[in-house]
């Protein structure tokens, strides 16, 4: 699985680069096919400014989750809580078929 990370707006640093490494890697485990996950980060002008997306590319299937927050850290981690619900319904309903 390729993890490919944009930051906009700003310059990430080693350290949020990864622990969105750390956090997204996770991700693999709750679907058989991925294939590539893209995470964008952005600084917005509002008070929760962190805005995180994170689309991952498997056959067949894309899925987007996009989070604000406080710290890119939080929204980080809300992001994928988000993304690990939506991949195990996925699972769940292609086993279902």
């Amino acid at each position: 699985m390729e993890i490919k990370i944009k930051s906009l707006k700003f310059d990430a640093d080693q350290k949020l680069i990864a622990y969105v490494e750390k956090k997204v890697s996770k991700l693999e485990k709750f679907h058989d096919h991925v294939s590539e996950v893209e995470v964008i980060l952005t600084l917005l002008r509002e008070p929760e400014n962190k805005n995180v997306k994170i689309q991952i590319h498997a056959p067949g299937e894309d899925f987007i989750i996009e989070r604000n927050a406080k710290t890119f850290e939080e929204a980080v981690t809300e992001s994928v809580d988000a993304m690990k619900e939506k991949l195990t319904r996925a699972k769940e309903k292609r086993n279902e078929a």
